[in-house]
């Protein structure tokens, strides 16, 4: 099997050579991410240490190593960036459904 393209933003430091999607078809981009939510009402002290305590164990090379081995790409955001990506995310994709007229069964 050969990989024709990556769907994210950039090219996957997996797979250096193969060219984003991107590069065809300008504009397109469409990527998975992960995180840890917090019930509504955590205080605050309570986020930003999960949140430190998150990257720091992302920041470790054995667990940068082995996320990199399963094809996964590090982003270690605040809550706030995360909170932005997923509103981000959340209005590209509505927009998406919109235009192709996707319904719920």
């Amino acid at each position: 099997m050969r990989a024709l393209a990556v769907t994210t933003a950039i090219r996957s430091e997996a797979l250096p050579e193969t060219p984003t999607l991107a590069d065809f078809v300008p504009g397109f981009e469409a990527s998975a991410s992960f995180g840890v939510g917090a019930p509504r009402g955590t205080p605050a002290e309570i986020i930003r240490r999960l949140s430190n305590e998150i990257n720091l164990m992302l920041a470790d090379p054995k667990t940068k190593a082995r996320l990199a081995d399963l094809g996964a790409e590090v982003l270690a955001l605040s809550p706030a960036d995360f909170a932005n990506l997923l509103t981000e995310e959340t209005e590209k994709w509505a927009k998406v459904i919109k235009f192709a007229g996707i319904k719920a069964d």
